[in-house]
């Protein structure tokens, strides 16, 4: 199986406004070091939301909001779209990807990022992780992910991968979440989670004959 170019490169000198959120607070330099099984592997993760940014740490007491500054000016940028190989890729990451590994599919992934210092896909939340879990597990088909994630809106997640592209990360402000933001979040959280199950099972009843489920997808890239 070939892999759609449905990715773009961008190489154009942008400076952009981005929000990290740490459990705890970043202790020195910014470098690309969180756990390795992330969407994108090891990086330093950034969002475009706000909003989405501050749900995914609001339930650490000691919890912080970054607001970054990165100039992209020099570095190489892999902007994903909504789609399978950005699917595949998340897979790749999560060790999704081991059953079939030494594969052509399994190589062509693991070499895609390899010259990458900053991955730009769909934002990491709860509500994306039950899409691509069921479709991991095959619940759904591509069609129905693809599908389900568009109508959710999620902002986007900048990862810097190399410390070419941590140099290039400024942060402008750094806030501690207080008690009464924390319980905001969460109730906003949950809210935006069961709001995203509907949505996301609606799609599922419209796509659920549509497109191919993970394992034969996978299958089809074995030689």
């Amino acid at each position: 199986m070939n892999i759609s170019n449905e990715y773009i490169i961008k190489d154009n000198g942008e400076t952009i406004v981005l929000f990290h959120g740490s459990k705890s607070g970043l202790d020195g330099d910014i470098r690309p070091i969180s756990r390795e099984l992330c969407d994108f592997g090891k990086g330093f993760y950034m969002g475009t939301e706000k909003m989405q940014t501050l749900t995914l740490v609001c339930n650490f007491p000691e919890a912080k909001l970054y607001t970054v500054k990165v100039n992209l000016t020099d570095l190489h940028v892999i902007d994903f779209e909504v789609g399978i190989d950005w699917a595949l890729q998340i897979a790749y990451h999560r060790g999704k990807l081991e059953s079939i590994k030494g594969s052509n599919l399994y190589q062509k992934c693991s070499l895609t990022l390899r010259d990458c210092d900053i991955v730009v896909g769909c934002i990491a939340n709860d509500r994306m992780f039950t899409v691509l879990d069921q479709f991991f597990s095959g619940d759904i088909t591509d069609i129905a992910l693809v599908n389900s994630l568009s109508a959710l809106e999620l902002g986007k997640q900048y990862v810097a991968l190399t410390e070419k592209a941590c140099r290039k990360i400024e942060i402008l402000e750094e806030k501690l979440i207080d008690n009464t933001e924390r319980d905001f979040l969460r109730l906003k959280s949950e809210n935006l989670r069961l709001e995203g199950i509907r949505k996301a099972e609606e799609v599922y009843r419209k796509h659920r004959r549509d497109g191919r489920f993970f394992d034969e997808i996978i299958s089809g890239g074995v030689s």
